[in-house]
Order: C-alpha cells, then structure tokens, then sequence
C-alpha cells in the first residue's frame, strides 16, 4: 500500500508539472543552405519546457499560451526568439553566428585558455554571483570576443547552459598503461570493454569549443566507438580474433600490434524475447532539453524496435522511486510512449531507490532464456537515499548473478556523472554509452540493438603472451581500469566483460622490439637465477593471443587462441582497420597530452585518419576527422 501511494503521489507530480497540452506547434530547422539541423534546441521563453530537433531537423511542441515565445539555439548559430501568434507550423533558416569566443575559462575543471571557436555567448562573472547572459555554452565563461579564425561547425545537440547551475562532472582518476619488460612480465591480460561513452563524452567536449578533461578521455572507448572489417567467427566459438603487427605510427622503430574481436552477429527476429525496465531519472537536474527530453525521444527509438514477445516496465524516480507502467507487450507502442510522455523532470535524486525497485520489477517478470535488463537513463547524480558507489555496486553485483543484467545511458552536462555510471556497468554485466543528441541515441538503441541488449558472452578475457626472442617491451594502450592479474586468466570467479551479437572489440600493443634503442626503455639488470629460453617457433611469430569466455547462461569459461606474425609490414601498406584505429588512438593519446606523443601532432592524426576513410558507410570516420580539425583549432 505504501509503494501504491508514493507511485500515485508522484504521478500526480509529475502530470502536475507539465503545461497543459492545448495546441501543438511543429516545423523544421534548417540552416541558410536550407540543409537540416538535427539537435537544435527549442524552448519555451522564461520556462525550461523544450524539445530537440530529430534527425531530419523536424520537432513537434505542446503548449498552453498562444502569445508564447519560441527560442531556437544551437551552437555555431544565432540564436533565434519567435512569437508563436497562434501559427501551426514554425519553420526557420538558422544563421551562422559571425562572432567569436577571444578567451575562454573552463569552469569547474581549473583549466584557462586562449582559443577561437563559434556559438552563443554566456558572460559569468568570476564569483559566480552577478550573472549576465545572452547564450548557452555548457560550463564556460567567456571574456572578451572578436572575430573568428575558422568555425567549429557540430551535427551534435549541444543543449543548453543553465546559469544557476555549477559544474560538478565527475571522472575517475587513470594512470597511463606504461611500458613492461619481457624477461619479467611475458603475459599481459585485461578485461574486454565494449564502452564507447568516453568518445561520445569528448566529441560532445570539443563540439562546444572546449577541450575534454583528461581523465574524461579513455582511449579504449574511444577507439571501440568505431566498426572495423572484421570476419564473422566459422568455427563453433561465437567470436573470432584478428591479429596484425605493423609499424607504431608516433614512435620511430616500434611496433604496433593490432588485435579485432568480432562476436557472431545474430538477426534481431532471431534474439530471444526481452524482458526490459526502463529506469529513468526526472528529479530537477534533468530538467534541460538535452537530458529528459532528449531521454524521452532516445527511448521512442527504442520502442519502435520491440516485438510483441518483448516487455518493457517503466520506473521512474527523483525524491522517491515510482512504478510508472507495469511490465507491458512490445506491441503495446502507443501505451508505453504516453507513459514516456507524461514523464516531467522535479526533485531529488533517490538513484539508489530506484535501482533497487527497477530489479525488483524485473524479477518479477522474469523470462528464463531471455534477456532481462534494467536500462537506467540518467545523469548519474545520486544523491539522496542508497548514493554510495559502494552500496550500490554490492547491490548490482548481486542482482546480475540471477541473470538480470543492467545497460547505463548517460545524458547532459554539468552534473554529469561518468565516474559512477561506469562503475555501475561494469558490475552489471552490461554496457555503457553516453547519448549526446538523438543521432547517438539512434546508433546505439537501434542501429546496434542487439549487441547493446543481448549479451552473447561474458566474462571475456584476453591474455597476450610475448616472445622474448622478438619482443622486449610492451604496453598496453588504453584498458587501464580493465587489467587483470595473470592468474585470473584462468579463474572462472573473476567478472570480466560481456559482447554482446555482433559487437567487436579492438585493442592495441605498442611493442619494442629487440634490439631497438627506445627512449622508453629503462635499463634493468639481468636476472641472477632465472634464465629465459626461446622455444622453436616460427621467425615471425612474435605472440600469441588467448582468449577465455563463458557462453552467456552458463557459468564455466571456454579457452582458445591464435598466434601472432610480424611480416614487417610498413603502416602505409597496413590494412585499414589498423591504420584508423591507430589515428584514434593518437588523438585519444593527445588529448591526454600522453608521454608516448610527444612528437606526434593533430596533422599526423589527420594524415593517417584521412589514409583510411574509404570503408566509411555510416559518416562517423568523416566526423571524426572533422573533430580532430576542431580540437586543433582549440589547442592552437
């Protein structure tokens, strides 16, 4: 009874929060070339009610006041106020803003810099007290204009900057993999990540004229946001390996070695039925455009793609946790998106409340053989109730041994939350992904549904094992919160990663080999009572590559392995995969201004991004290059 009362309560809230739906107002958004804008940003004045445009620049507005007046803001633009005046259809040409930024300074991160980039201007004053503002640019003040140098020009949804509000973003702390020697470390085993929130974190970072924080930077993500060529497993494993050695493109006389993991792909009609919870956050921190909102329509995309034999239950909180749809059909669409549409943002953070009815509503529908899973959709910014990473890790490590696993969307600027909802993922046996605009949400929630929502393998573990004869120090780059000792290679207690059908990983060795003066390369002594010897193999054989997986619904691991060749390939006759991966790696390197580029620049990235582009179907290798254009126009 008293769970019934606080779900009536805080429906009421939350229907109580939303203006009255007496007229829709739609249109397009478009640039003067008349091309679409999607993720332009449209508010109701003086309120922070809005919708975001979609893929093809289109948005559709409910509101009460005729006389209300429509703001229109998207970085690189000018912002834009028209008068509704009871019209039916608002269309609009936006205009490239003509300004630029002289002097930017990074607020909450400690960080000032002189760079020239375009959008609408936010003034602060340095105690944060008297505020003046024309703009939205998330968590900068800005001092001073004049005319810009080149433009920044982002397909992204940017949001906007709300002036009462203090940046606090989060990220754990990394260590840079360094360099280990042969003779005393010839194994190296790590965890597989298939994460790629940190690449959609740092475009979102670059987009609005900023550079990332470091630790916001996780190479690994970064280079796993993209597809590669690699071939689907024909043996009875459910993943195969690719393996290549060539040349380090940022270090004369080193080695890289490349490896591809490729999970079978399986066919959406083909996945088993799903039992899904949507757990949202609508407490007051996501009450801006580019979290709830954006939230709501990521969450549409995804109800498009459900089957009948899917069920979805939704669960909300923000000062308490409330079952807002019972566990419903997939076929029931129209049901489950006015659900959605009632949602408003309001309140405090009871994130741990929530979690704990999310499973509990996901136990209670379980189906055995299917994929059971909690979606949380938030900003991470726990902060009454169960809070602690530590409380609530225990309570998701416990929960994903009954098979209920959990996939973290992360959403919004300011507050956003990246160290905790990583941790979350991991312990859950699920994924992560940070939705910056609906194009992400799109790629993510339907162009890659199945390795999102269906867990092929877990506990995936991958160890290299080094020939002394070849090699005589490695490092790993990337994957620092994903190491495992040697002996956990081969103990089926220890968690590791989940693949999800038709997912891949990629990962990457810098190598020296034998007889390579590197200046990385610090002297140890020989050993006294330890000799190394070489066994027999082929000249070129530089590695081997082991892996070990459990099938998803059993509970012991199943080992295979490849070995590695060094054919001296130089990095220009490469394959493809290995060159690009390597150009983001670079980048990924020198946005956290890596001891290991310090001869390296955004034009070697360039170059070598733009030698491999030409398997680029979907655009993401053309924005990419695009955003290296951008963070060197910021750093220069």
């Amino acid at each position: 009874m008293k769970r019934i009362c606080i779900t009536i309560i805080l429906l009421a809230c939350i229907i109580a929060g939303l203006p009255a739906q007496q007229k829709t107002i739609m249109g397009q958004v478009t640039d003067q070339s008349m091309n679409p804008l999607p993720g332009v940003t449209i508010h109701i004045k003086g309120t922070k009610y809005g919708v975001i445009t979609d893929l093809n620049g289109r948005y559709t507005l409910s509101l009460s006041d005729t006389a209300a007046i429509l703001v229109f803001s998207y970085i690189g633009y000018m912002t834009q106020e028209v008068a509704c005046n009871k019209q039916k259809e608002i269309n609009i040409s936006l205009i490239e803003d003509i300004q630029a930024l002289e002097e930017v300074v990074v607020v909450g991160y400690g960080v000032q810099r002189k760079l020239n980039c375009i959008g609408a201007v936010t003034s602060i004053s340095s105690n944060n007290i008297n505020r003046t503002y024309s703009g939205r640019v998330a968590g900068v003040t800005i001092r001073g204009q004049g005319r810009r140098k080149g433009r920044i020009n982002s397909p992204v949804n940017q949001g906007y900057y709300n002036p009462q509000m203090i940046t606090t973003e989060s990220y754990s702390g990394i260590v840079e993999n360094g360099f280990k020697q042969v003779k005393n470390d010839p194994l190296s085993t790590f965890s597989i990540d298939v994460d790629k929130a940190s690449y959609t974190n740092v475009r979102r970072f670059i987009n609005q004229g900023q550079l990332p924080p470091k630790d916001a930077v996780r190479v690994e993500e970064m280079i796993n946001y993209f597809e590669y060529q690699y071939e689907e497993p024909k043996d009875t494993h459910p993943l195969a390996i690719y393996a290549e050695i060539s040349e380090c493109p940022w270090q004369d006389g080193h080695k890289l070695m490349h490896i591809g993991m490729q999970a079978k792909k399986v066919d959406k009609s083909e996945l088993p039925p799903s039992n899904m919870v949507f757990l949202i956050d609508v407490s007051g921190s996501m009450g801006t455009p580019n979290k709830l909102p954006l939230l709501k329509q990521s969450m549409n995309l995804l109800v498009d793609e459900l089957r009948e034999e899917d069920r979805v239950a939704i669960v909300v909180y923000a000062g308490a946790a409330g079952l807002v749809l019972s566990s419903t059909k997939g076929n029931q669409k129209e049901k489950i998106r006015e659900a959605l549409s009632l949602l408003n943002a309001g309140g405090s953070t009871a994130g741990g409340e929530g979690i704990r009815l999310a499973y509990e509503v996901a136990e209670r529908n379980f189906i055995k053989n299917g994929n059971n899973r909690v979606i949380l959709a938030t900003d991470g910014d726990f902060n009454v109730g169960v809070s602690s990473d530590a409380a609530m890790e225990k309570l998701i490590t416990e929960k994903r041994e009954t098979g209920i696993f959990l996939t973290c969307l992360g959403y919004g600027m300011g507050n956003y939350k990246d160290s905790k909802l990583e941790i979350l993922a991991d312990k859950g046996n699920g994924n992560y992904a940070y939705i910056d605009n609906i194009q992400e949400a799109e790629k993510q929630l339907v162009e890659e549904f199945g390795g999102m929502l269906f867990t092929l393998a877990k506990d995936v573990k991958i160890q290299i094992e080094f020939n002394p004869a070849h090699v005589v120090a490695y490092r790993l780059v990337g994957y620092e919160n994903r190491l495992l000792n040697d002996e956990d290679f081969n103990d089926d207690t220890k968690d590791a990663g989940e693949i999800g059908a038709g997912q891949m990983v990629t990962a990457l060795y810098e190598i020296i080999p034998v007889g390579v003066k590197s200046p990385h390369l610090k002297s140890i002594d020989d050993l006294k009572y330890q000799k190394i010897i070489v066994n027999n193999t082929d000249p070129a054989e530089i590695a081997t590559v082991k892996v070990r997986y459990k099938p998803a619904r059993e509970n012991s691991s199943i080992p295979f392995d490849i070995p590695v060749y060094d054919r001296g390939t130089p990095v220009e006759n490469a394959s493809e995969n290995l060159r690009f991966a390597s150009s983001v790696a670079m980048f990924g390197m020198l946005l956290r201004e890596s001891e290991y580029t310090k001869d390296s620049s955004f034009d070697d990235v360039l170059k070598l991004a733009d030698s491999s582009r030409s398997n680029d179907y979907d655009g993401y290798k053309a924005e990419f290059f695009r955003l290296v254009k951008s963070a060197k126009s910021i750093k220069n």
